[in-house]
C-alpha cells in the first residue's frame, strides 16, 4: 500500500478522534459555564450546548476532510511523520482557535448579563420628588 494512503488513514483516525474528544470535553465542562451565562436556565443551557457541539463537529470534521489532500506524495517513513505532524498540528490549532473564540463570545455575554444584574440602585428610593421640588425648582414668590 502507498505511504500516502497510510498517512491519510492515520490522519483521519487521529483527526476524528481528537475532534470527538475535544467536543465531548467541551460539552461536559461547558454546561456549568453556559448555565451561568444564561442566568441559571438549565434547559436553555443544555439546548445551546447541544447546538454548539453540533456546530463544532460540522466545522472541525469539515476542516479535517478538506485538509486531507496532500500536495505531494509520501516517499518514506520520515515523510509520513512530517506530513502527519503538519496536518495534525494545523487541526489542533484550529480546534484551539475555535475553542478560544467560543469562550471569548460567552464571556462577553456573561459580562453583559452581570452588568445588567448590577444596575439595581444600591438604596431603594425614599420618596418622590415632583417637578417643582428640590433645589432646582423655580422660585415661588410669596409677598
Amino acid at each position: 500500500m502507498d505511504l500516502t494512503v497510510i498517512a491519510y488513514v492515520i490522519y483521519l483516525l487521529i483527526g476524528v478522534a481528537l475532534t470527538v474528544w475535544v467536543a465531548r470535553t467541551l460539552s461536559r465542562n461547558g454546561k456549568v459555564f453556559l448555565a451561568d451565562v444564561l442566568h441559571g436556565n438549565e434547559k436553555l443551557a443544555d439546548a445551546v450546548n447541544h447546538l454548539l457541539v453540533v456546530g463544532f463537529y460540522l466545522v472541525n470534521l469539515g476542516f479535517v476532510a478538506l485538509y486531507l489532500r496532500s500536495g505531494e506524495g509520501v516517499a518514506d517513513a520520515r515523510g509520513l511523520f512530517e506530513a502527519l505532524s503538519v496536518k495534525l498540528g494545523v487541526v489542533l490549532l484550529v480546534l484551539g482557535a475555535l475553542h478560544l473564540g467560543n469562550v471569548y463570545v460567552f464571556s462577553r455575554i456573561r459580562r453583559r448579563g452581570l452588568m445588567e444584574r448590577e444596575q439595581v440602585p444600591p438604596v431603594p428610593p425614599q420618596g418622590w420628588t415632583g417637578p417643582g421640588d428640590g433645589p432646582w425648582a423655580a422660585p415661588t414668590h410669596t409677598a
